[in-house]
């Protein structure tokens, strides 16, 4: 092939051209990132404070709420700059955007795969919980989520760095992602997006069949009880949960395989900022919102209540 080159940057050209849109839009997504700092933040605060929430579940959303601090500040941050200065980004920048994407968000995969287990946990098997989410199990959990993210990233970000860009280096869109970069390449890239769907299959086909089968005993385990009450509460617990899980797998699908389909730019755009930024910034007000130990510990914390600073899974 002629005329090859290798790219040193790329230009993001996400977001209107209008000054007064682009402003706009930088307002929006400040606010939403402060948002989801805060929110996250919060959680994490009272799940540390609030000696109450010291257990497996709580330990394991506080993980959650950390993820979404990095998934957000892996994206965010780069539009925000966009959309106010430099629309450039280098090219080894670009690589490592697309590998903190990965590493975050399959992470955040396996990590919600851990928090259903321990759902099943607790309500099919409420007589040994705390001896099956101990916490070196637990620990081991947030360990082998970030290991799967780690080895799924590098699987996938590795062959990035052999491709040739002879077209263009204008990517339409306000950060690096995997189908963006992979689309401005002339070499074939049928091997890479081989690549691609088999990791992403066997990670969606792995940790969303811990989901579904857990489900499926909590859902047994629920219609067994024959209380009402004792159904409604029970199964309140795993709401928040539920809620996050269709949010996060719906619009992770959507981004990286709808997006082939969409031919709008601006359809594609909003199908990221959805998944990347408003994702993890409506995690924290499901989980503050569902569940009734979380609203409670935050009430507390903005009523400046003593709290205790000691978090034994920690």
């Amino acid at each position: 092939m002629e005329n090859q080159t290798s790219a040193t940057y790329f230009v993001l050209l996400g977001f209107a051209e209008n000054p007064v849109v682009r402003i706009f839009l930088f307002l929006i997504f400040l606010c939403i990132y402060a948002a989801t700092l805060m929110g996250n933040v919060v959680i994490l605060m009272v799940i540390k404070g609030d000696a109450h929430l010291h257990s497996p579940m709580y330990f394991l959303l506080s993980h959650l709420s950390f993820l979404d601090v990095c998934f957000s500040s892996v994206t965010v941050p780069r539009a925000l700059m966009s959309l106010c200065s430099s629309r450039t980004i280098s090219y080894y920048g670009c690589i490592a955007q697309i590998f903190f994407i990965f590493l975050t968000g399959i992470t955040e995969v396996f990590l919600l795969s851990a928090m259903a287990y321990d759902r099943y946990a607790a309500i099919c098997k409420p007589l040994y919980y705390a001896q099956i989410m101990n916490r070196e199990f637990c620990r081991g959990l947030v360990g082998g989520s970030w290991a799967m993210g780690f080895t799924y990233s590098l699987i996938n970000t590795s062959p990035l760095l052999k491709l040739v860009f002879c077209r263009s280096n204008i990517i339409r869109h306000f950060s690096c992602e995997f189908p963006s970069l992979v689309a401005l390449s002339c070499t074939n890239t049928l091997r890479i997006w081989v690549t691609f769907f088999i990791a992403f299959t066997t990670v969606g086909l792995l940790s969303f069949s811990v989901i579904l089968v857990s489900y499926i005993y909590i859902i047994s385990t629920v219609l067994k009880m024959h209380s009402a009450e004792a159904k409604r509460k029970t199964f309140s617990t795993c709401i928040s949960h539920l809620i996050v899980v269709v949010l996060y797998y719906s619009s992770g699908c959507f981004r990286y395989f709808g997006s082939n389909l969409a031919s709008s730019v601006v359809l594609d755009e909003l199908l990221s900022i959805q998944y990347s930024i408003a994702t993890p910034l409506l995690n924290p007000i499901i989980y503050s919102l569902k569940t009734r130990a979380v609203k409670e510990a935050i009430k507390n914390l903005l009523g400046y209540k003593p709290l205790i600073s000691h978090m034994s899974y920690t």
